[in-house]
């Protein structure tokens, strides 16, 4: 199996994925009309200090008749320009940030000073301080969903062209596409502490086909996060108030839970995804599903994060 290592550019870094060259080419309209821009003010600026320079003491300042066409024409057309680099902006954001609905790929990866731990779905682990690589599927997509144990950090893959914070108590996520296999290195860019620059790892992308073999190789963990929170779960007795078959009684039934609409007794409603099912879970008066009564008791203080993220994990898994 050959590797392909990307090398450094001059100007930009490699595109490596779809995204990362309509970044680019955002980035590149910026820089040209910036110059346009720049030329047409400062030359207009120049070409009018020569033209009516006064040539003499005694030399009135010359007259410059008003024009209300010119005027319109030089605020309409530098905000219609302005208008459509914000609307492209905000389509190549949009494709940032929100991942496709099928991905190949949910790794967990939280990060601590210094070092990033990634988790996958079937149990493997991997902590960076051991210089494991992040390995995931090329040509296919991958979502990342982050936390921190500690301070703000940020994971940055500048070949992607993707960054996103790691924030204590909360969840962010990520997603890239990789168009090929290769290693790509990411940063934590948001400053964590002394050691923060040797915050560095790899991300190792492989062909699909490898990746899958990878994946359903001999795990490093004895259960999957999914299958620590199915225990957990019945640990806590959890199903004495929530069903799993889409039955009602105390609390709303997990079946089908995770990625659908919640509305709320306030007239609020949000998607139920990790944020909402962590918040849930660990302060269940926040948000009280309409129909349904305040019963649940407080976590907050009695799970860990790791425990938290599990039962999550297995919420997911009740379609």
């Amino acid at each position: 199996m050959s590797w392909i290592t990307f090398p450094a550019t001059s100007f930009m870094p490699i595109q490596a994925t779809e995204i990362a060259k309509e970044v680019d080419l955002l980035y590149a309209f910026l820089i040209v009309s910036s110059l346009v821009s720049f030329v047409i003010l400062i030359g207009g600026m120049t070409w009018f200090l020569v033209k009516y320079k006064r040539t003499s003491v005694d030399q009135k300042s010359a007259y410059i008749t008003h024009n209300n066409f010119a005027e319109f024409l030089w605020s309409f057309i530098p905000l219609l320009i302005l208008l459509g680099i914000f609307y492209w902006g905000m389509v190549i954001f949009e494709k940032l940030r929100v991942p496709p609905e099928e991905v190949a790929a949910e790794i967990h990866v939280t990060a601590e000073q210094w070092a990033w731990t990634y988790t996958y779905a079937n149990g493997k682990e991997f902590y960076s301080a051991g210089e494991d690589p992040l390995i995931v599927p090329a040509g296919k997509p991958t979502k990342l969903i982050l936390t921190s144990k500690d301070v703000i950090h940020s994971f940055f893959v500048p070949a992607f062209r993707a960054k996103q914070d790691a924030v204590p108590g909360k969840f962010t996520q990520l997603w890239f596409e990789p168009k090929e296999p290769g290693e790509f290195i990411v940063f934590c860019t948001e400053y964590c502490g002394t050691k923060h620059s040797g915050m560095m790892i790899k991300i190792k992308a492989i062909p699909a086909d490898d990746y899958a073999a990878w994946f359903h190789a001999e795990k490093k963990g004895a259960e999957t996060p999914a299958d620590k929170g199915k225990t957990l779960f019945a640990q806590k007795a959890c199903a004495s108030c929530h069903s799993l078959d889409g039955s009602r009684i105390v609390g709303p039934s997990m079946k089908g839970l995770f990625g659908n609409s919640r509305k709320f007794a306030d007239g609020s409603s949000a998607n139920a995804d990790e944020n909402y099912l962590r918040e849930s879970i660990l302060v269940s008066s926040a948000k009280i599903v309409e129909g349904y009564p305040p019963a649940m008791p407080v976590f907050q203080g009695q799970l860990s994060d790791e425990e938290v993220n599990n039962l999550i994990e297995y919420i997911k898994t009740i379609k």
